[in-house]
């Protein structure tokens, strides 16, 4: 495909495999397999995220398999490099998972580091658990160069008592033991058969919702958000991105072509549509930052009024993301929203061809699903994501609101200035009904790390108290919460937000239909509250949480980290 003097294909590789003068790093580059006329092809970075870290990401090591030898196939040279993963779901209510939103700049960190240094012409990055994927696209952005990336797939359904298992099952069940409604024996069954092996978790959680969005965007192959992790699918998807990404770079596609407003607004619109997961907020605003591309909280909400909820999928559904692959994915409700002019369907991607072109050919869902409602008859008219503004989020907050929770809450505080503390709270049994659960000082900055409450509110759901208490933090929620919860408040406590200064016994009113966060207490209280309120000394002050904490923007920026200007 290409030669040694066409350096057109081989932008990168070239100057560090060419003439003479290169001879030691070819030496170097023998030693890991290459031969001599492998140097004449494009090298492609195949970004595995593999680790026997977590069941998301174990099964990745051989999907970079599958994917070099695609490109090898093509007549490229792949090279596979690692990058890390760390687990949500194992480290969720500890302090180690504060390092989970910072392991997405790591991530992308680390990509751009090994691409950069290593001089590969194109790039496949293979992601699994939630971090990994907004970390490979900011990296690819960054990067610049022919990308695409590959879904690790979801993981098959547990199953007790005739009913499916997830992750947030078991997360449940713990709230439903604390509450006496299953015995030691019921809470080690279900945690024994949630996870039967490899996989990102099975709902419209932030992993499968953050593959859907990539999709979407244009930056996966057709379908790679809707293949389960271990299936033959799986494996061609990576063998086709391999070849594929060398199609991009003889056409020049770069991802700064594919990741342009209106696909971001195409990625925003199909994690709308299928009840997706709070973070895709906090990770597609942060992915358009490093794309140079001009996304705000204010376009969640645009897009928010047009476009209806129409996925009966878990966590506030019924459905797992096994049970959409079975009906088709999300390419046929691509096409019907295409078809309602609620996409862009002249945007380029991965394959070469436009979005209206990658559909043109789609089978619709068959007519007897009830995973995918019609867009006459959604599950809510508008957006779950509701972005709210007021006097406790002036920078704005963002609630997971279905509906199903009802549209308005007021309630007394109850204020934590931890995570653990509030968990502690929830098993005792002291919230009750009518109380706003507070967790501040989680921030980006504060926590340091903003860590995912899907502990407490598991806790009040198998509590039953889901309808009763609501819960408002500057942390954020796993893709698995749902309930009346609101996360990102910016600005965050620790850096002097109002939530800083709520005290028990404070009401608050969030309303899902004015947009609004409230704390009903007098102008003049809350000026002088602030006044009297001193920062906390910092949590970290050595490390990568204290690099972090320093570097890291508001979580309505998106929480980046090379905003340095």
């Amino acid at each position: 495909m290409a030669h040694s003097d066409d350096h057109n294909t081989r932008p990168f590789s070239s100057l560090v495999v060419d003439g003479m003068e290169r001879a030691p790093s070819r030496a170097m580059l023998h030693a890991v397999g290459f031969k001599n006329e492998d140097f004449k092809k494009p090298q492609i970075g195949i970004a595995s995220t593999w680790s026997m870290v977590t069941p998301c990401n174990m099964h990745i090591n051989k999907l970079a398999d599958s994917a070099a030898a695609g490109v090898d196939n093509a007549n490229g040279k792949a090279v596979i490099f690692n990058t890390i993963t760390i687990s949500d779901g194992i480290s969720m209510g500890t302090e180690g998972m504060k390092y989970s939103l910072v392991s997405r700049e790591v991530i992308a960190d680390s990509i751009e580091t090994v691409v950069g240094c290593q001089g590969f012409d194109g790039i496949v990055a293979i992601g699994g658990c939630d971090k990994n994927m907004p970390g490979c696209m900011i990296g690819i952005s960054r990067l610049n160069r022919p990308a695409i990336f590959v879904y690790g797939g979801t993981i098959m359904p547990g199953c007790h008592k005739d009913k499916k298992l997830d992750v947030v099952s078991v997360f449940e069940a713990v709230g439903a033991r604390a509450n006496n409604q299953i015995n030691d024996t019921e809470l080690a069954e279900i945690e024994a058969k949630a996870i039967p092996g490899a996989g990102s978790c099975g709902g419209m959680y932030t992993a499968n919702t953050m593959a859907s969005a990539i999709e979407a965007l244009g930056m996966s192959l057709p379908n790679s958000s809707a293949q389960a992790a271990i299936s033959n699918d799986k494996r061609l998807d990576c063998e086709r991105a391999g070849a594929a990404v060398l199609e991009l770079i003889k056409n020049n596609i770069k991802p700064s072509d594919i990741m342009t407003k209106a696909a971001f607004e195409n990625a925003i619109t199909i994690v709308i549509a299928l009840g997706g997961s709070t973070n895709a907020v906090l990770h597609i605003l942060a992915m358009a930052n490093a794309a140079n591309v001009d996304i705000t909280l204010d376009d969640f909400t645009r897009i928010g009024k047009r476009v209806p909820l129409v996925a009966d999928l878990k966590p506030s559904g019924r459905y797992l993301m096994t049970e959409l692959i079975e009906i088709g994915g999300i390419q046929p409700l691509m096409k019907i929203l295409l078809d309602k002019g609620l996409l862009h369907g002249d945007c380029l991607t991965v394959t070469g061809k436009t979005l209206a072109e990658n559909l043109a050919d789609v089978k619709p869902y068959p007519e007897d699903q009830d995973v995918i409602h019609s867009l006459d008859n959604p599950i809510k008219k508008d957006s779950h994501l509701v972005v709210l503004y007021g006097n406790l989020a002036p920078g704005g907050s963002v609630a997971k609101i279905t509906g199903k929770e009802g549209l308005r809450f007021v309630g007394t505080a109850k204020v934590f200035d931890a995570e653990e503390q509030a968990l502690q709270s929830i098993l005792n049994g002291d919230i009750v009904k009518g109380d706003v659960i507070v967790i501040r000082y989680e921030g980006p900055k504060g926590g340091p790390g903003m860590r995912e409450m899907l502990s407490p509110t598991s806790a009040i759901m198998g509590k039953g108290l889901g309808k009763e208490v609501a819960l408002i933090t500057d942390g954020r929620f796993s893709g698995g919460t749902h309930g009346f919860v609101v996360g990102h408040i910016t600005p965050e406590a620790y850096v002097g937000g109002p939530l800083a200064i709520i005290e028990n016994g404070d009401t608050i009113i969030i309303d899902a239909e004015t947009n609004e966060l409230k704390l009903v207490i007098d102008e003049h209280e809350i000026v002088k509250r602030l006044e009297s309120w001193t920062q906390p000394a910092p949590r970290y002050t050595r490390g990568v949480l204290a690099k972090y904490a320093k570097l890291v923007s508001s979580a309505s920026l998106g929480a980046v980290t090379d905003n340095l200007d």
